[in-house]
């Protein structure tokens, strides 16, 4: 008699609540479930095109740490260009360069001997600037609306657990706060989502200019060579140390 007196009261004692992602995912249903999806792969869109990034631009760095270097000391500027790796960016804007001048004497056109290949480098530079830049538009992208994906998983997660308890005839404050509280997990992940695509899309933007304005500088000192055979480029770390007049010795301290 009491064993069964407390099997009905555990039937008829109410069913603890679960709350969390995944049953807000249940409670949704595939609207949910398809918004969740959707902003997973906005996040690993995001750490993969920032990681791949900021690869490249490391390497494209470091290479310009060593053209200042070692790059101008050279005697010519193929000696240069064989100090440096090849399929890099500096590379081939000096190969590229070292093309053109050979070929000017190929063109129709009238065209001054150190103008066209200043173009072509110009036009290789380009070329590189468009790749560093390609996929920041999908960080943009993701920065600007992965909050309002999120904010429409919230709104059918609300109108679904809102849809259940009219049906259920149950509007208890525990009934009607615990659901839609749950619906907010998408706003918070859709923010989460968006705030480091902004701001790896800004710093890697950063990042891009500095970039550019290093190349730019670097194709003008180029160009400087060309035109001097040699007699104007900049002056490395080196050799500015090399040409500073030594300190004088400190007069003896008289006793």
């Amino acid at each position: 008699m009491m064993i069964e007196l407390a099997a009905a009261a555990a039937a008829a004692a109410p069913k603890t609540a679960e709350y969390g992602l995944l049953p807000a995912l249940k409670e949704g249903g595939p609207v949910s479930i398809g918004t969740f999806v959707i902003l997973v792969i906005m996040s690993i869109g995001t750490l993969f095109i920032f990681f791949t990034k900021l690869w490249e631009q490391q390497k494209i760095l470091n290479q310009h740490k060593k053209v200042r270097a070692t790059f101008w000391s050279q005697p010519t500027l193929q000696d240069a260009a064989a100090k440096l790796e090849k399929d890099t960016p500096y590379r081939q804007i000096i190969d590229d360069g070292l093309r053109a001048q050979d070929q000017h004497t190929l063109l129709s056109d009238a065209q001054d001997q150190h103008d066209w290949p200043t173009i072509v480098m110009l036009r290789t530079k380009g070329a590189i600037d468009s790749k560093l830049k390609s996929g920041l538009s999908f960080l943009a992208t993701v920065g600007s609306t992965a909050p309002f994906v999120g904010l429409f998983g919230t709104v059918m997660g609300i109108l679904a657990a809102l849809v259940k308890i009219g049906a259920s005839g149950q509007a208890s404050i525990d009934t009607v706060a615990g659901p839609v509280g749950e619906a907010l997990y998408m706003t918070a992940i859709g923010l989460g989502v968006a705030v480091p695509a902004v701001l790896a899309f800004n710093w890697l933007q950063g990042r891009n200019k500095q970039i550019s304005e290093e190349m730019l500088a670097f194709v003008n000192s180029i160009q400087g060579w060309i035109s001097s055979n040699g007699a104007v480029k900049p002056t490395t770390a080196r050799a500015a140390a090399a040409k500073a007049p030594a300190k004088p010795a400190a007069a003896p301290a008289k006793a």
